[in-house]
């Protein structure tokens, strides 16, 4: 299979169960062992920093994008085959898919929240037809499956919306997805 690019979405926390940490660090290694490339936040905290170790560790290209105000916070981690320095959230999400062949959306906060609607709006209206990949680790998301499923119930988006977003428990059903046909 040729290079891919995989965007990853996570939490710049690493949130209380440590299944969450284990696996981001799988992410990484499964995407370095395939020889793909990480697209990320370019934080070095968190599931972040989890997965971006990871997969330098394995000898994967890392890209990692962060907008200037972040740098700090989120510990820039300047080490990345490519680090670029936005000066928008929106300018850094823009990159980010932009550079990337499918998202992979982990346990996160409001900002992987944003990051993820984003991606699945620009779907919804025709814009890419990338992979969007929700991993839901010990039913961390399953609230958000619940509120997907009742704006579609409410008659606020067309059932199609549920189709643009694969559900996955694990990062085996993860790599099954990415290496379909």
């Amino acid at each position: 299979m040729s290079e891919r690019s995989i965007c990853v979405f996570c939490g710049s926390r690493k949130g209380v169960l440590p299944a969450y940490e284990a696996t981001a660090i799988e992410l990484g290694h499964q995407i370095a062992k395939r020889g793909w490339r990480l697209v990320y936040g370019a934080g070095d905290v968190g599931l972040m920093g989890a997965v971006a170790n990871a997969a330098q560790a394995g000898g994967a290209e890392t890209f990692g994008v962060i907008p200037e105000h972040l740098v700090k916070w989120e510990v820039g981690k300047t080490d990345l085959t490519r680090y670029v320095v936005t000066e928008t959230m929106h300018e850094r999400k823009k990159v980010m898919f932009m550079n990337c062949d499918a998202v992979v959306v982990l346990p996160g906060g409001a900002g992987s929240l944003d990051e993820f609607f984003e991606v699945v709006t620009w779907r919804q209206l025709g814009l890419h037809d990338k992979p969007v990949l929700l991993v839901n680790i010990d039913g961390y998301w399953d609230p958000l499956i619940a509120l997907m499923h009742h704006v579609v119930d409410q008659g606020f988006a067309d059932a199609s919306l549920l189709d643009f977003v694969t559900v996955s428990a694990d990062i085996d059903a993860v790599m099954a997805e990415l290496t379909k046909g």
